[in-house]
């Protein structure tokens, strides 16, 4: 037997326990108090040791207003075990007078536990004046109020079932999203267009307010609720992950873009400063109508939005529309050896002004229209030879409101596009004439730059009110408590060792992209408008979050190199060397078989400096798209200055040594087997030599093992050759076996044939035998029957003469009656 349980809580403690699993004990504690909270837990669990604590120190504070009822529920004896069937521990049920059980599913914490039993304790909140009216509509979660005079006793009609109603939103959601409020006074009714009490009134933000409709749904504790529910209007959500498996972040997550929010969050706090500004800027980026409600609200919040500013600041920009350009890269010309670069921009016409203009943006449509209209006239700019910069006009062919600037300039040396867009267009064209027309380039914005589209332009000129309504880019906003989610947020890209737990990042998971707020700011109103704001420019300048792996000291010394997220464009793209880079994860076991292949020809090539051979563990690196592959292992050969042609390796050929040597070879231009031997020095010219001599000694070990293998061969060869002989004779003796016994079959064959007919013949001749006889028996039964008539009649005959004739003539007649018989 089990030793009998001992108790869970200490005996100083303000909790009551029933550590024998007194069940029927919990009913008659709870009649002496309006609240009671009751803990059903497991001695063993790991879950309820560190709840214990918690729910003491909630206990010692809230013990005058609420009792606490800790129970045993896994002794086998006791009565909890019996007959309630619990899946987990702990499990926390709250019981508000009768009504209950409210089971608490939040985090087991103090702060949380206290938290929650003051909403069950005061599911109504009290509203009197106008300024807990506007702190009430104010707050980012729905809520639902009701008007009523207390005038009558005890209670108003109706005022009961709200407050049923707000406990039923309790125990279905433990989050409390849904906040319940009675209005007591009529002037204050009055404020939101309520005058009849007994009304039930849903404030919403952004959507109509709603009343409920007593002639449609009857005024019932559960239909208040319900319509609530089904009604409200959610403009931030908390997540909080249980710790377990669960789908809540990827369904969430699959909505839309997510903007995720960690802070350090105390539910006991009266003000809530962080949470308040986030409220705020949420409710300026959704306010697309501009309605009074909002503005209400904003004017609370301490924010007026200031339209008149606003207006000003659209006319400064109104009148000038500065260029937007583009850099067109002609192709290396290998006889002249020169390049051609130069900057197409679109200029308006000085007598037209645009109509309305917030911010210059580069527009594809017009500049798709521009390069149509400059590759008709290519020959005309790529054949200029020109040191300096050389700009021409032309109008444009599709509006007479506009004209293209076109300035070239001939540079002598190969240049990449990547090169072009690391210089400024000033170091490219630093002697571009302003009389020419052309405004200066460091104010010009580039299609394919990704920064914003003015570079001159603050985050000011682009206005979060409304901003979720003019982009395809709405972002969907969730909150997490930083004191219990940090690890989450680590594993998205927040600094673990960070002294203040506040991070913000950007999910998209349709556009597969992921963006991390600089942890060195304070997250605060105008930190969070800037991520909004820059999230939805047109080209972002955020920068995307990548996870990299890390790379150690003794890593730089390996004859491979190992390639990281961040290394990945300095190694394989920037580089100006031939890369063969392996792809490979930690769980690939055919990818280990590689390494010392690797190894070997990272000695070949690692003396004269040709190629570089490298690696990189896609399970612990992010990488582009456009550089990713779809299986492990995979060889990439990246040619240098070329490197967007890079090449795969055939899965059909092995991966040996030679095998990749040839690879590389022939997808290198700049690189034969001549130039590869004369740039080795005399050490791995030696180590070149030493390759060989193993390699030509291995290959004469083979030699004289496939030999063995061939003498092996012709034996079994001549073994087989006698076996065959010897099967040909026995199948020789078969056949001729099997042509006997086809003859004497058909002998046999012969002879039943005949049997056969003569066994039909005496059949025939025993069936006319049987018929003859047939025909005799009928015969002779006919025959008795006429000799017993006559024996009947010659009695008869006798009889009679014997009377009348003497004895003579009897025996006469008897005699001849005999004969006639006979």
């Amino acid at each position: 037997m089990a030793p009998p349980p001992v108790r869970f809580f200490s005996s100083n403690s303000s909790v009551i326990d029933l550590y024998m699993g007194q069940l029927d004990q919990v009913e008659r504690h709870c009649g002496i108090s309006e609240v009671s909270v009751i803990l059903f837990y497991a001695p063993w669990c790991g879950e309820s040791i560190s709840v214990r604590e918690e729910i003491d120190q909630v206990a010692g504070k809230l013990h005058e207003q609420v009792l606490f009822l800790a129970v045993n529920c896994w002794w086998h004896q006791g009565k909890c075990r019996k007959q309630m069937n619990l899946f987990y521990y702990p499990v926390i049920h709250l019981y508000q007078r009768r009504f209950g059980p409210i089971e608490y599913r939040g985090p087991l914490t103090a702060a949380y536990i206290h938290h929650f039993i003051q909403r069950v304790m005061s599911p109504l909140q009290y509203i009197s004046t106008h300024s807990v009216l506007l702190e009430f509509i104010s707050h980012y979660e729905p809520g639902v109020l009701g008007y009523f005079e207390f005038n009558s006793s005890p209670q108003p009609p109706g005022y009961l079932t709200l407050y049923i109603s707000a406990l039923h939103a309790l125990k279905r959601d433990y989050q409390g999203t849904i906040r319940f409020g009675v209005v007591t006074s009529k002037q204050v009714a009055e404020e939101i267009s309520v005058t009849d009490p007994g009304t039930i009134y849903m404030h919403r933000h952004f959507n109509s307010s709603l009343i409920f409709p007593r002639k449609v749904l009857n005024f019932t504790a559960v239909n208040v609720y319900m319509w609530a529910y089904e009604n409200r209007e959610t403009i931030i959500r908390w997540l909080r992950p249980h710790g377990s498996k669960s789908l809540l972040l990827n369904n969430e997550l699959r909505k839309g873009p997510a903007l995720l929010l960690f802070f350090p969050f105390s539910p006991l706090d009266e003000k809530q400063p962080v949470l308040e500004e986030i409220t705020e800027v949420i409710l300026k980026y959704r306010n697309c109508n501009n309605g009074e409600a909002i503005q209400r609200v904003l004017q609370y919040l301490g924010e007026i939005e200031r339209s008149d500013q606003d207006v000003q600041l659209t006319e400064s920009v109104l009148w000038t529309r500065k260029p937007c350009c583009n850099t067109v890269l002609s192709q290396w010309h290998s006889m002249a050896q020169t390049h051609n670069i130069c900057e197409l921009c679109i200029n308006q016409t000085i007598s037209i002004q645009p109509s309305v203009v917030r911010i210059s943006k580069c527009n594809f449509v017009e500049m798709e229209a521009a390069l149509d209209s400059f590759y008709l006239r290519e020959q005309r700019f790529f054949q200029l030879h020109s040191r300096t910069v050389e700009c021409s006009n032309f109008m444009s062919f599709y509006s007479p409101f506009k004209y293209y600037t076109a300035c070239c300039r001939t540079f002598s040396s190969p240049i990449k596009y990547e090169q072009i867009k690391a210089l400024a267009p000033s170091e490219l064209f630093s002697n571009a004439e302003h009389d020419q027309g052309v405004v200066s380039y460091n104010s010009f914005p580039h299609i394919e730059d990704r920064t914003m589209g003015l570079r001159d332009v603050d985050h000011s000129q682009i206005f979060l009110t409304g901003l979720s309504c003019n982009t395809n880019k709405t972002l969907n906003f969730y909150l997490l408590d930083s004191n219990l989610h940090w690890r989450f947020a680590t594993r998205l890209g927040a600094n673990e060792s960070a002294q203040v737990q506040e991070f913000a990042t950007i999910i998209d998971l349709w556009d597969e992209v992921h963006y991390v707020f600089n942890q060195k700011q304070v997250l605060d109103k105008s930190s969070i408008e800037n991520i909004i704001k820059n999230y939805s420019r047109a080209y972002s300048p955020l920068n995307r979050h990548l996870i990299a792996g890390t790379k150690s000291k003794a890593e730089e010394e390996y004859l491979i190199a190992e390639v990281t997220t961040q290394t990945f464009h300095s190694i394989v793209l920037g580089a100006e060397k031939n890369v063969l880079l392996l792809y490979y994860t930690q769980w690939c076991g055919f990818c280990t078989v590689l390494n010392h292949i690797f190894i070997q020809v990272a000695r070949l090539f690692h003396a004269n400096d040709v190629v570089i051979i490298a690696r990189i563990n896609v399970a612990k690196n992010d990488l582009p798209w456009e550089y990713m592959v779809d299986r492990f292992p995979t060889i990439l050969f990246f040619p240098r200055n070329r490197k967007d042609l890079s090449v795969k390796y055939p899965e059909d050929q092995p991966l040996t040594v030679p095998n990749l040597v040839r690879f590389i070879l022939l997808h290198s231009p700049q690189l034969a087997w001549q130039d590869f031997f004369q740039s080795c020095n005399p050490e791995c010219i030696q180590k070149a030599a030493e390759w060989q001599k193993d390699r030509i000694g291995r290959l004469e070990k083979e030699i004289k093992r496939l030999y063995a293998e061939m003498q092996m061969l012709y034996q079994t060869e001549e073994k087989l050759a006698s076996q065959l002989s010897a099967s040909r004779h026995e199948e020789h003796q078969l056949k001729l076996h099997s042509k006997a016994l086809q003859e004497k079959n058909e002998k046999l064959r012969h002879h039943n044939e005949r049997l056969q007919d003569l066994y039909q013949q005496r059949n025939t001749e025993l069936a006319a035998t049987a018929e003859k006889l047939n025909e005799i028996a009928t015969a002779s039964k006919k025959l008795l029957n006429e000799n017993i008539l006559l024996k009947t009649y010659v009695a008869s005959i006798e009889e009679l003469e014997i009377n009348t004739y003497p004895s003579i003539e009897e025996s006469e007649l008897s005699s001849s009656s005999t004969n006639n018989l006979e």
